[in-house]
């Protein structure tokens, strides 16, 4: 049956998503059309197409013991050297959000896997592009405010032109996942679980 490349994150809600994924590419990230505005909670990981189901029935397990949490965004920051990548910080909502790419990653589920580099939750807006570009991303948006209630997260999958497409959504307190409903051409439409709050 072959691999899929998955992902795990928080949809980053409108209108703050469109707006940061139109900053991005802005900032001459050619591939930010691709990547729905998120937090990560696990970064692409390929496994057999053949354990989606298994995948599927553990993170609806895992969101079943979650409640929803607040979070906002504010300031700019970036992993230069160490990566080429400047983000938006998250200013409230990291602890509930390392808790739960922990038990997402739990030794005892489909998902376990190492990192590269300690989690550090976070809403990318430029990544392997121009330093120039990188400092524009980093300087015009360190005034950037924003928060909602999050109160799911999604699964995506990579396609084979690139494009991160959410599969299905996953909503705290809920045994019963959302599927992501195709819009024409394929692309499954994000259904919105998170409460803008600013």
């Amino acid at each position: 049956m072959g691999t899929v490349t998955l992902g795990v994150s928080i949809a980053v809600p409108e209108p703050y998503g469109s707006l940061l994924q139109e900053r991005r590419a802005g900032f001459g990230d050619q591939a930010a059309h691709g990547i729905p505005t998120h937090v990560t909670l696990v970064p692409p990981t390929e496994v057999p197409r053949e354990r989606l189901p298994e995948i599927e029935a553990h993170l609806a397990r895992v969101a079943t013991g979650y409640q929803p949490f607040p979070v906002r965004l504010k300031g700019t920051g970036t992993f230069r050297p160490l990566s080429p990548v400047v983000y938006v910080k998250l200013a409230e909502g990291v602890a509930p959000c390392d808790r739960l790419q922990q038990r997402i990653r739990d030794e005892a589920g489909p998902l376990v896997r190492e990192l590269q580099f300690p989690y550090h939750p976070h809403v990318t807006v430029a990544h392997g592009i121009s330093e120039e570009g990188m400092d524009r991303a980093y300087e015009e948006l360190a005034g950037y405010e924003a928060a909602w209630t999050c109160r799911s997260f999604a699964l995506y999958e990579q396609g084979a032109d690139q494009v991160w497409r959410k599969l299905c959504d996953y909503e705290f307190g809920s045994g019963h996942p959302t599927r992501a409903v195709p819009a024409q051409g394929g692309s499954p439409v994000d259904t919105p679980t998170t409460t803008p709050t600013a």
